[in-house]
């Protein structure tokens, strides 16, 4: 097992460090500074060489220059808010609005706007590298929340992202990570298979927000039970705004070991299985992806990555029984996301 890091490049004016976790079967990841941003998942290919599982561009800057988060560490409340509100705690909260009149993935100040601090220790069986950042209250904006984010590769061929928030005042923790993943040989995801512990997804409206109702998923192009080819299940979209899935599925974490997903690319013989124990899985089959940005895949393009982002069901605060994101002060929570990798 090994942990390092290297001098990235510069954001607005400050150094951005990349940090490497490695195991001893050749799985890499590497972690930025700013943003949390997971450049790379990658694992040994037959020819000797590495394949990065996840989208990546070749400098920090690009992430930024567009709307779509690639890889980057999302809170502290995954998902929209409608009008930028939330209730906590018997007291409505007014946040500041990135998208229309709504909240997206933590507004302007969220997890994936600032450099974080990181920690790397390594043992014989596990790399880890550990984040730190205090959010600290802002007028008119999220309460203050500290949080740590550990990354831990070990040799079973596993990385698990553990969020743990501790806030100042009582706020709510909807943490995830907007990774999009390409497991082929391929600059499409149509030929890759999906499958969801998942039987209802939420219903929203025009922009996008929840309206607290669930949705049957069985008998409609969001039956992802048994597994199904991507490419079928975007085909039968294509009569939708969407013209593919940007939706908030509602899963049933497995009993024997919390399985919520499974993404596989028959070709290669390359998958990955997500692990949660919430109830929540966006997925996002980059519908709306543009040739502008200069991926290290290509130019932009529709379908070319999978978001799968394992969270709460989002904006639950103004709903029953969509579950809890609260949290608040002196009492810290924390939400595992566990990646197990086949090649």
């Amino acid at each position: 097992m090994n942990a390092s890091q290297t001098a990235f490049d510069h954001y607005e004016e400050h150094e951005v460090t990349a940090y490497h976790l490695e195991n001893d079967n050749g799985v890499k990841v590497t972690v930025l500074s700013q943003g949390g941003i997971i450049k790379a998942i990658s694992v040994p290919t037959k020819n000797g060489g590495q394949k990065n599982l996840l989208l990546e561009y070749p400098h920090t800057a690009d992430y930024y220059a567009n709307p779509f988060y690639v890889n980057m560490m999302i809170g502290s409340a995954a998902g929209r808010l409608k009008n930028g509100q939330f209730t906590v705690d018997g007291k409505t909260l007014k946040v500041p609005a990135n998208e229309g009149n709504n909240t997206l993935h933590g507004g302007p100040h969220g997890f994936n706007s600032v450099n974080w601090n990181g920690e790397l220790s390594s043992t014989n069986d596990e790399a880890v590298l550990k984040f730190t950042h205090h959010f600290q209250t802002r007028p008119n904006d999220f309460p203050g929340i500290k949080v740590t984010t550990t990354y831990t590769l070990k040799n079973d061929n596993t990385l698990t992202v553990r969020f743990t928030g501790e806030a100042d005042e009582p706020t709510i923790f909807n943490p995830t990570y907007h990774v999009y993943f390409n497991l082929s040989d391929s600059k499409n995801i149509e030929g890759q298979t999906l499958m969801l512990n998942s039987s209802r997804h939420m219903d929203v409206d025009s922009e996008k927000i929840p309206t607290g109702k669930l949705l049957d998923n069985l008998h409609t192009p969001f039956d992802f039970t048994n597994g199904v080819k991507l490419g079928e299940a975007i085909d039968k979209m294509q009569n939708t705004t969407e013209k593919g899935f940007d939706d908030i599925f509602q899963v049933e974490p497995s009993a024997k070991d919390d399985t919520i997903a499974k993404l596989q690319d028959g070709a290669s013989k390359r998958s990955v299985t997500i692990h949660s124990k919430r109830n929540g899985l966006v997925v996002f089959t980059a519908n709306s992806f543009t040739p502008d940005m200069n991926l290290t895949l290509g130019a932009g393009a529709p379908y070319m990555g999978i978001a799968l982002e394992a969270q709460n069901l989002s904006d639950a605060t103004r709903f029953e029984g969509l579950g809890d994101t609260t949290l608040m002060p002196g009492v810290s929570k924390s939400y595992e996301i566990r990646y197990e990798l086949k090649f």
